[in-house]
């Protein structure tokens, strides 16, 4: 079965699923087994793509009228026809860059395969720039990663501040600058130190 999913950026109106839709039509797929959706790509919520893979089922497959229409981005896109093969669907692309590909073909898998590759090469060279410039850092002294959140003396307040069982929570982390999940990601409720503060505090 050919079930169609389309999107347009925007809900004001301003775009049309029209050019879309009519290509899904001509593509053979029923218009009650198309689902779309007015948000950007990057949007999570996108209701109508929830509703189009849940209806989906071995056998099935997908068609979209470009690829940019269906994954927020390329580890996206190479995730969700993962796990279509786990579950034995397919998708095809009708239009623009990735026309080539139709997943039920061998030569659509090759030109996924591509992407895929692509995808993790993209990957590694983050992670190789990123590793490069934290080496670079540490040479001139310098720790990468985010600035902490809590420092020994923030701590050791807290923890003086938890103990004492008449003070909220919320109070400490509001005083602090902090919210309750950092505040109880570092310390216990009757006052002791968690792992992470315990780390903190042996380097003083």
């Amino acid at each position: 079965m050919l079930i169609g999913y389309m999107r347009v950026s925007k809900a004001d109106g301003s775009q049309l699923l029209d050019l879309q839709r009519d290509a899904l039509l001509e593509a053979g797929i029923d218009s009650d087994r198309i689902y779309d959706d007015s948000a950007s790509g990057r949007n999570d919520d996108r209701p109508g793509l929830t509703s189009c893979l849940k209806a989906l089922r071995e056998g099935d497959t997908l068609v979209v009228w470009k690829l940019d229409r269906l994954g927020r981005n390329l580890k996206h896109l190479v995730k969700l026809v993962e796990d279509f093969a786990k579950e034995g669907i397919g998708l095809r692309v009708l239009n623009g860059s990735g026309a080539s590909i139709d997943t039920t073909r061998p030569e659509g898998k090759l030109a996924f395969t591509i992407f895929a590759a692509l995808a993790e090469f993209e990957r590694d060279l983050i992670i190789e720039r990123t590793n490069a410039g934290l080496k670079a850092a540490r040479a001139r002294g310098r720790k990468g990663g985010r600035p902490r959140k809590m420092t020994a003396s923030k701590i050791r307040m807290a923890m003086a501040a938890m103990a004492d069982k008449n003070t909220r929570p919320k109070d400490i982390a509001d005083e602090l600058g902090i919210t309750t999940t950092t505040l109880y990601e570092y310390v216990n409720g009757d006052g002791s130190p968690k792992s992470s503060a315990v780390i903190i505090l042996d380097e003083k």
